[in-house]
């Protein structure tokens, strides 16, 4: 339910849902940045979620971090049995585990957020390492996909600092081919936010013809 909701975000926000099939636009993805995990899902280009055969397409959460550098050397076990996975760096549980380590500071996702811009110089530079992180594990993203659109759902959504400062880092990891261009995927935030998922349960129930 809650990836329907992002996917309609996703073709809400970005106005595709105004382009006819026969352009053949490239898929939207949503990136549900949650408090407890992450979640991205791709919707194929006829409109339709793509599922796989193993019913695992979307689960971007458990790659590795990409281009991980020294500061990423802390990597943190995922509940999937793997360590360092994305969804251990650039959810609300990582972004308060690596500002703990960092701070020893014990602070919630929104708290360090609220301290980051009421000037707070260790929150700020918490922040700008979940952006980095981010702006890779997008860009790993886009190298696949290459989206029209990159949707952030979920309570860390509401950082509004993510859609400016994120694209401007990941021009340095997406592929241009020994050429420097311009990035025009645009990332942009849902809709009605946190409410997405609501929205998608709704959405399935009357695709579903309103049957129990």
């Amino acid at each position: 339910a809650m990836n329907n909701g992002y996917r309609l975000e996703s073709m809400q926000s970005s106005g595709m849902e105004q382009l006819s099939m026969n352009f053949n636009p490239s898929p939207t993805i949503g990136v549900d940045l949650g408090d407890t995990k992450i979640e991205a899902i791709v919707p194929d280009v006829d409109g339709r979620l793509l599922g796989g055969p193993n019913g695992l397409a979307g689960e971007w959460g458990h790659n590795s971090l990409p281009w991980a550098g020294a500061e990423d050397a802390s990597a943190a076990p995922c509940y999937c049995g793997q360590r360092g996975c994305i969804e251990t760096w650039v959810s609300g549980p990582g972004l308060a585990r690596d500002h703990e380590a960092r701070t020893g500071q014990a602070l919630s996702a929104h708290a360090i957020g609220v301290r980051a811009a009421q000037g707070d110089a260790l929150a700020e530079a918490t922040l700008q390492r979940f952006e980095g992180r981010l702006a890779r594990a997008l860009a790993h993203v886009i190298n696949l996909l290459d989206p029209h659109v990159i949707v952030l759902g979920g309570g860390l959504s509401g950082l509004e600092r993510l859609l400016t400062n994120v694209p401007r880092l990941w021009g340095q990891f997406v592929f241009s081919g020994g050429v420097k261009d311009v990035v025009r995927t645009r990332l942009v935030r849902c809709l009605h936010g946190d409410s997405s998922g609501v929205r998608g349960a709704a959405w399935l129930w009357r695709e579903a013809g309103g049957r129990r």
